[in-house]
């Protein structure tokens, strides 16, 4: 056993200090004495914070997951477990299906072996089931129809797949996913209708994908799909690295969804972690420049920016307490996902996914199934 003394801990409507959390793969307790034999992790004032998980990452320090290559993954999850990332859902370009299969192959097998860094929980399908119309930064040539077949052998695999309702005929793509499977259904690089996107929502389509980006916007006689995130209770991932909405917009959002619902991701791609320069995403060059990543035609292409960053940002731009904000990426993603019983807080008998951030929410360690994989100097 672990014990882990002198920090904050934060869990879900309270932070605790002068306690003791008491780990070993699981959460054991949280007293106020170091049980006989266990190891000491003094954290000196540090914040004691369940591990964030990343439900929308390509990539990071030059490796995608397209590549479709244990390598990619393996540097993959070391790279986000410096941030304090604890588990992550690789994701998906709108490739050939030759590649986007070689990719999820690669992500099954992450799932069932051991890395150094972060845990590989399942694969986030982006494409090809989009709009040509908000296709971003997804490449145009392979995107296809809703098409169950194509997701069937990879159940186990896809925990969310991101869709255009609108190119679903009848929905019948989107009842066979919710009869059938657990499989998340995310609303994204769609042109709905407000209408479209309520009765997608309806049938269980229950995220929507960097919500403002890639989608319908808010007109006051068509809301679009913008208008149906903010006015359901779907949970609505959000790239809060100011370049993708505005910080002004910040509080508005927690406020119309609520602290339940929003759900922070990283949309990182291989940049992430690296200097400016010329990089690729989906077998398309993308250029970093000044924190932001876009395509040769402008359009922003993912980023590169950390998920303790975004948390920050959004804490720094809205009333939130900082236990409240990190559950926007721990607790929020694991419910969004119906994995919250195991992952994303810091209750007893939950998986022992553990972060330790300073007061600027710098990871200092990182803790995955009570192994510490990550540790700064």
């Amino acid at each position: 056993m672990k014990a882990i003394i002198n920090g904050k801990v934060l869990l879900r409507n309270e932070v605790l200090e002068n306690k003791v959390l008491v780990f070993d793969k699981k959460i054991i307790d949280i007293t106020d004495e170091v049980p006989s034999g266990c190891e000491v992790i003094d954290v000196k004032g540090k914040l004691v914070s369940p591990g964030l998980i990343d439900i929308h990452i390509h990539g990071n320090m030059g490796k995608d997951t397209m590549e479709g290559t244990d390598e990619a993954i393996d540097i993959i999850s070391k790279s986000v477990a410096r941030h304090g990332v604890t588990s992550y859902l690789p994701t998906t370009m709108t490739m050939d299906e030759e590649s986007i299969l070689k990719a999820l192959e690669s992500i099954r097998r992450g799932m069932n072996r051991s890395t150094e860094g972060a845990r590989v929980i399942g694969a986030h399908l982006e494409g090809p089931f989009i709009n040509k119309i908000y296709k971003g930064a997804q490449n145009g040539n392979y995107i296809t129809n809703p098409n169950y077949e194509l997701v069937k052998k990879y159940e186990d695999v896809i925990k969310v797949i991101t869709y255009a309702p609108e190119e679903d005929v009848d929905f019948t793509f989107t009842k066979s996913i919710k009869s059938n499977t657990n499989i998340v259904l995310s609303i994204g690089h769609s042109a709905a209708t407000f209408i479209e996107a309520r009765e997608a929502i309806r049938l269980g389509a229950s995220n929507i994908t960097h919500t403002f980006n890639g989608m319908t916007g808010l007109n006051h006689r068509d809301p679009g799909v913008v208008g149906a995130a903010l006015t359901t209770d779907a949970y609505c991932e959000f790239i809060c690295d100011t370049i993708h909405i505005t910080k002004d917009l910040f509080q508005f959002i927690l406020d119309s969804k609520g602290k339940e619902r929003v759900v922070l991701i990283t949309d990182s791609m291989e940049a992430g972690g690296l200097e400016n320069g010329t990089y690729s995403l989906g077998g398309q060059a993308v250029i970093v420049k000044d924190g932001a990543a876009r395509l040769e035609n402008g359009s922003l292409a993912g980023s590169v920016s950390s998920l303790n960053n975004m948390v920050k940002n959004f804490y720094k731009n809205t009333n939130l307490n900082i236990n409240e904000a990190i559950h926007l990426a721990s607790l929020n993603p694991a419910s969004s996902l119906g994995i919250s019983n195991d992952k994303g807080s810091l209750d007893i008998g939950k998986d022992a996914d553990i972060a330790i951030f300073d007061n600027e929410l710098d990871c200092y360690m990182t803790i995955v199934d009570g192994n510490i994989v990550f540790k700064r100097n």
